[in-house]
């Protein structure tokens, strides 16, 4: 009988002992559900006039312990418990030992979980910024455009531009004042703990390296210009043609006036030499276009000194292989296409009738 009375109590006391492991592992389970969940639930950022950030922008200096950016994320707001932080992050080092949380700038949102923001910095997903360069952009117009967007001033991108980097990149033509045409246009992403004009060159000229460099490299037909001429007459024709079909026909008509050893008669050039910008209703005056200047190929034979802005793919590809032609002049209508002619009467005619059409448009739209 005792011993049946010993059993029972024991029996009673493993199950009292059960229950409160079972109540612990709840508790602890519970705990740690909600010291990982987002301090913002999605909804709330969701609800109209909501003061609710959905991002934040945090920096963690080189060198942080993982303790100190868990109190770092918890007095942001980013998440819950700083004590799951640190257990969390002693998980991630036992699974990879060689790993660690990076530093870096990163946004990071209060809506995602603690595991989630703990896998970005383990990873070092950090911050980045995305700019654009259009075909035909010069390095003057680049630098207006990052002073805009608050990356640095101009004449910061402008002076690093005229430093040349031959002993990074050795194709890069001798003698160059500057890095015009050879900033390859696209879209990049820099991090935002390096927005330097360096960093934003290297990006473009290791582009150019990547994408431009081997079309000249490749080119089965023997190279009459050497990458200077080719990047060169590139650009010209970048800022000549606006309709893909024309551009092949315009490189032709520069390439065979090249060979012929007449001048090429490109207003681009001459607005890259003066620094102006011509427009439909404003166009170069003869005055102008007989100013003396390097860049003038109104008065000067062959190609200017330098590029005159950043060619795109099919333009350094047009002028490459430019298309064998029997025209010898064209002239803009202001609407992106142009009339081409084999004589110079026939593009004296052509410049009268598109002149004499504005002149009726402006006409046509002045108030009465």
């Amino acid at each position: 009988m005792k011993s049946l009375q010993r059993i029972a109590r024991l029996s009673f006391y493993l199950a009292l002992f059960a229950g409160f492991v079972g109540f612990g592992v709840w508790q602890s389970r519970s705990w740690w559900e909600q010291a990982i969940a987002p301090p913002v639930s999605l909804e709330a950022t969701q609800k109209k006039n909501s003061s609710t950030a959905t991002t934040k922008v945090i920096k963690i200096a080189p060198g942080t312990p993982a303790q100190q950016i868990g109190q770092q994320l918890e007095s942001a707001g980013l998440i819950r418990s700083a004590t799951a932080w640190k257990l969390w992050a002693r998980w991630l080092k036992w699974k990879d030992s060689s790993g660690d949380f990076k530093s870096g700038t990163y946004e990071l949102s209060p809506t995602q979980p603690m595991t989630a923001i703990a896998e970005k910095i383990w990873q070092g997903d950090v911050m980045t910024l995305t700019f654009t360069i259009p075909e035909g952009w010069s390095i003057k117009r680049m630098a207006e455009e990052f002073e805009s967007k608050g990356f640095f001033k101009a004449e910061e991108f402008i002076k690093a531009a005229s430093q040349i980097p031959k002993s990074q990149y050795p194709w890069l033509p001798d003698g160059i004042p500057h890095l015009e045409g050879f900033l390859f246009p696209d879209t990049y992403q820099l991090l935002r703990d390096d927005v330097t004009p360096q960093a934003v060159l290297k990006q473009m000229l290791t582009r150019f390296q990547e994408v431009a460099l081997p079309l000249y490299q490749q080119s089965q037909k023997p190279n009459k210009l050497s990458l200077l001429e080719w990047v060169t007459l590139a650009s010209i024709v970048e800022k000549e043609s606006v309709i893909p079909s024309e551009r092949y026909i315009i490189a032709g008509i520069f390439a065979r006036r090249l060979q012929e050893g007449m001048t090429l008669g490109a207003d681009p050039t001459v607005e890259y030499g003066l620094g102006i910008t011509q427009t439909p209703d404003q166009p170069l005056t003869f005055a102008q276009v007989k100013t003396p200047n390097p860049y003038n190929t109104y008065i000067n034979p062959g190609l200017p000194p330098t590029p005159i802005a950043s060619p795109g793919l099919a333009s350094l590809k047009a002028a490459l292989n430019p298309q064998k032609t029997e025209y010898l002049y064209f002239v803009a209508r202001y609407d992106g296409s142009h009339v081409f002619s084999r004589t110079l009467a026939e593009h004296e005619a052509a410049q009268n009738a598109i002149h004499n059409e504005r002149a009726q448009k402006r006409q046509s739209q002045s108030p009465r």
